[in-house]
Formats: C-alpha cells, structure tokens, sequence
C-alpha cells in the first residue's frame, strides 16, 4: 500500500481556484502540478498511477503536463489511489476539473487563430509579469488596431475583409487584460528596427507610436528601445516572451514563436537563461525615461 498523500488543505485550493479561474489553461497547469505532487507524494509511478485509470505512464505524464484536459472520473480515481479522503477537498478538486475544461473566450476565434497561440493568451490572462523583446514588430498587447490591420494585411495578402477584422478584433481583446483592475506589469524591449519600419505607411505609424508614449506613461507598463548603437542589445535576435506568475504552482514559462510552430519552456534552468538574457536587454537599452525620449523625438 502507498504512503498516505499529506493532506492538500481546502483554503489553498480555493485560493488557487479564485486566482486562475479567469484562464482555464493556468488552472490546467495548477491541477497537473498538483495531481503530480500528490503522486510523487504518495510513492506511486506513472506507470502504475495510469494502469489505475486505464491508462498508461504517457496519459499520466500528458495529464500532469496540461498537455489534455482532464476528465472527472480520472482525477476522482487518482485522488483516491493517492489517499485523498477528504471531501471538500475532492469537491475542489472537481471544480478546478470543471472550469479547466470550459473554452476560453479566443476559442470562439478559431477560425484564425493558430492551435499553440491559445495557450499563450491563456498564460497571459493569469501571468502577473510578462516580459517580452521584439525584433520587427511592436508587441501584440501594444499595437494599434491599424497597426494590426497593415500587419494582417501583409501576412495574409489574400484573406478576406472577415479575415482580418476578425484577427484584429482578437488583437484588441487580447489588450483588455492591461485595462482590467489587476493587471499584469508588462516590461517590453522594443529594438529599434520596430521604431523605423513604416508598418502600414507613415500615418499609421504616427499613431502607433503616440500610443506608445502613452500606454508607456502608464504604472504597469514598462517600455524600452534597444538602440542600434549599443552592441549589448544583439544578445537575442528573436522574440521572447517570459511569463511570471502569483501562483507557487506554476513555474515561470518562456514562450518562443516561429514561423508556423511555437515553444513553451518552463524548465528552471530554461527559463532561468531566458530570464537572463531579458535582464542583460534591460541593461543595456536606453532607460524607460530616455525611451520615452526617443519615440517623442521619432514622433516628430
């Protein structure tokens, strides 16, 4: 018989159920880690925790992963292979099962929107930093909803007008998490190609960099350009995005976009070198102050 599991106390996961139910992919990533922790907690393999679902070592793995979502009768059996007993708690633990498998609000977009960019809005929605270096092109939570047109106009030469209103009204959704009462501190490193390339003409870009400056005024947003003179700003020559979160069950995770795919790091000492370079970008770009200088100057 396995050791009983210590006990996982109703008040934390009430917490953790109150914290992330606004995004059903970190509460994905809270019932994996926990259901992970009480395993290992409990003596118990992969292999032998999946046989007692009817299942196997990889549909534990992908369960405690959030690579799926997971089914009720599933996560009940485990709890009770785990030695979880208590009532309230496996009442919890069926509600966090509940809200993880409800579709987020981008879902209903998609139609256009790549199956791997879900989960990072999903991240977005309950990271409390996000951090992110760009190399073309201003960061989707800072653009303009004509900035955005004359992107999707160029990426998608032949889409349909829907097309593209509807991937700009995503963009414009996907924004409203820096207008909600607790947002999250986004600190962004802009290079200074993002500054000099006409996207959409130059009237365009008149009105995206006024709203530069003025989101860039704000408590919670931070912005920096990397200057074309200071060889520390070559340290990284593509996008990172670096999300951080209030939640101690989930880990910090970089996300790396490319061309038809993206990653999703969250090992330490992944994250921890991406942190790194982020932090070596901050140092050597021009000061917050000294930024807002700069798109001032580049405005007029």
């Amino acid at each position: 018989m396995p050791a009983p599991a210590p006990p996982v106390d109703a008040p934390t996961l009430e917490y953790y159920l109150a914290a992330s139910a606004r995004s059903p992919v970190a509460l994905r990533l809270v019932l994996g880690h926990l259901l992970r922790t009480l395993r290992k907690a409990a003596g118990i393999e992969a292999e032998a925790a999946g046989r007692s679902i009817r299942g196997s070592e990889a549909k534990i793995s992908r369960m405690e992963r959030a690579l799926v979502t997971c089914k009720h009768d599933d996560v009940i059996d485990l709890l009770t292979l785990y030695g979880v007993t208590d009532t309230p708690v496996r009442a919890h633990f069926a509600e966090m099962v509940r809200i993880s498998r409800q579709p987020g609000w981008w879902q209903r977009f998609d139609g256009v929107l790549p199956d791997w960019c879900g989960k990072l809005i999903g991240l977005q929605e309950a990271a409390s930093t996000i951090r992110t270096y760009e190399v073309q092109l201003v960061p989707g939570l800072l653009q303009t909803p004509r900035y955005t047109e004359a992107l999707v106009r160029l990426a998608y030469p032949m889409a349909p007008q829907q097309e593209v209103d509807d991937r700009v009204e995503l963009r414009k959704l996907r924004q409203t998490v820096l207008a909600r009462p607790d947002p999250p501190h986004l600190w962004a490193v802009l290079d200074e190609a993002v500054l000099r390339r006409p996207m959409g003409g130059e009237q365009v870009m008149r009105e995206q960099l006024q709203h530069l400056i003025e989101i860039a005024q704000l408590g919670h947003v931070t912005v920096q350009i990397a200057p074309f003179n200071r060889p520390g700003c070559i340290a990284a020559g593509f996008p990172i995005t670096h999300l951080r979160f209030d939640l101690p069950a989930l880990p910090d995770i970089v996300y790396l976009e490319q061309l038809r795919d993206a990653e999703y790091l969250d090992r330490p000492e992944e994250t921890q070198h991406y942190r790194s370079v982020l932090d070596g970008l901050a140092q050597s770009a021009l000061s917050p102050h000294d930024s807002l200088d700069l798109l001032e100057y580049t405005l007029c």
